[in-house]
């Protein structure tokens, strides 16, 4: 909370800041920095690198999705930049015909060079999303990461009923299993081992389960697994829940993979999960045992574990390798959406493999990998992508070179102009800016040494 107030502080002061000191240039007012302002600044590009630095040491794995939001408004981009040059030409122009000969070489020089990378970079873009609406790949299919977790308690069955709702064709889960062998549903493993999502410190005072070997499935049972959705509201989302569904998503117990089988069944969805077991190969046996159990049409299982595969052989096999997934000979790839590119999404799909992607939550990330043929994506929010009928930023190439080519000239056009209005307002007052520095200083000297001066 305290980093996004100095955030916004920081931010809204910059801006502001530069708002009046364009204003005030505009007026043909003289800028002078205060020394209070040099300094906030200097402490806000401080704040900035060690936000930058903080974000590269503890969220390093998102630095990827940087590249991709740049492809993905690249070519929006680059209207704001249009925009923006326009606007600053006429202070560029200003100091131009007051500058010295000298000095004048090095502004046109670069000014010159600013934009023309700017005016040209869409020969440079390739963004997936500039494609004919004919030629759009098929909307991705959504896959329940744990259910719908904004809506209910993750790896609940309220939370993939809900997901139901949603359209999605595949429930994503995470099974261990217990002490007497049953398998269930719970992601969190290790030392974190029930501590975020359940109430285990309660209801069992001064113990310390790191395995889900350590307790029964009817110990498991006795502990509440949504609650803490409802106190913590970890994506703030609980003040659209009625009170009947906040009462059912406080009441929720952990269930067990035989009761997401039974669900899948019904609706004919599929189910993706991890295994996580300090016993692989048996937990997988009592694993499979349980979903032969179930009656699920084995080609609903998505078997991603990589673990004992010949034991699985009659459902489908899903890799998180791409080069594993070929030597094997299998077609289903999932694997994080910053591990591949577009054009490699693209590739794969024309070898038909079946591409997943997780965690995609965001729209403008949905569009783009939509844009590039994704086949589907596991998502936290299946509610906020359902509705989506096309990609955000698709255009037509044709479009988008019309309207680019259009803005290009039109601000080309207006810099023209305001070139010629600053040529003949300089060859009109050619001293008007020394002489009102000359005095501007005057005044300021004459303030200031109006104390010591004699009074009469």
């Amino acid at each position: 909370m305290v980093v996004i107030i100095i955030s916004a502080v920081v931010t809204s002061y910059s801006v502001l800041l530069l708002l009046f000191a364009l204003f005030q240039r505009a007026l043909g007012e003289q800028l002078n920095l205060h020394w209070f302002h040099r300094i906030f600044l200097f402490l806000g590009v401080i704040f900035i690198a060690f936000g930058v630095i903080g974000i590269s040491m503890e969220w390093r794995q998102e630095w990827p999705t940087v590249p991709l939001s740049l492809q993905a408004t690249g070519p929006f981009l680059q209207f704001g930049a249009v925009g923006a040059l326009t606007l600053l030409s006429s202070f560029v122009f200003q100091g131009f015909h007051r500058a010295k000969n000298g000095s004048k070489v090095l502004i046109a020089l670069v000014f010159l060079t600013v934009s023309a990378a700017i005016f040209l970079c869409p020969l440079f873009i390739r963004s997936p999303c500039l494609v004919e609406l004919s030629e759009l790949p098929e909307k991705p299919k959504l896959i329940g990461h744990r259910g719908a977790p904004m809506l209910a308690p993750e790896n609940t069955m309220m939370s993939f009923k809900s997901s139901v709702a949603c359209g999605v064709t595949a429930f994503e889960t995470d099974v261990q299993v217990s002490k007497d062998r049953i398998p269930f549903l719970m992601h969190d493993n290790g030392s974190d081992f029930l501590l975020r999502t359940t109430n285990v410190k309660e209801k069992f005072p001064g113990k310390r389960f790191k395995y889900s070997t350590d307790l029964t499935w009817e110990e498991l049972q006795s502990l509440n697994a949504g609650d803490w959705f409802v106190k913590t509201d970890p994506f703030c989302s609980v003040g659209r829940l009625s009170e009947t569904e906040k009462q059912t998503a406080q009441n929720e117990t952990i269930p067990s993979l035989l009761q997401l089988l039974d669900l899948a069944k019904q609706h004919n969805i599929s189910v993706i999960f991890d295994l996580y077991s300090p016993a692989q190969e048996n937990d997988t046996n009592d694993t499979v045992s349980t979903i032969l159990r179930s009656g699920i049409d084995p080609s609903l299982i998505l078997w991603l574990p990589p673990a004992e595969r010949p034991a699985t052989s009659g459902f489908i096999q899903v890799y998180n390798n791409e080069n594993e997934m070929f030597n094997k000979g299998g077609d289903h790839l999932n694997v994080k959406y910053s591990r591949l590119s577009t054009d490699k999404i693209s590739e794969l799909r024309e070898k038909n493999v079946t591409v997943n992607l997780w965690v995609v939550n965001e729209r403008w990330l949905f569009s783009l990998l939509w844009c590039a043929g994704a086949s589907s994506v596991t998502t936290n929010s299946c509610h906020l992508l359902k509705d989506m009928e096309r990609p955000d930023m698709l255009m037509s190439p044709r479009k988008y070179k019309i309207i680019w080519m259009s803005l290009d000239a039109s601000s080309f056009l207006v810099m023209i102009v305001l070139y010629i209005i600053q040529r003949k307002t300089h060859s009109l007052c050619p001293g008007r800016g020394r002489e009102r520095q000359t005095d501007s200083t005057s005044a300021w000297n004459e303030k200031e040494l109006s104390p010591f001066l004699p009074t009469a």
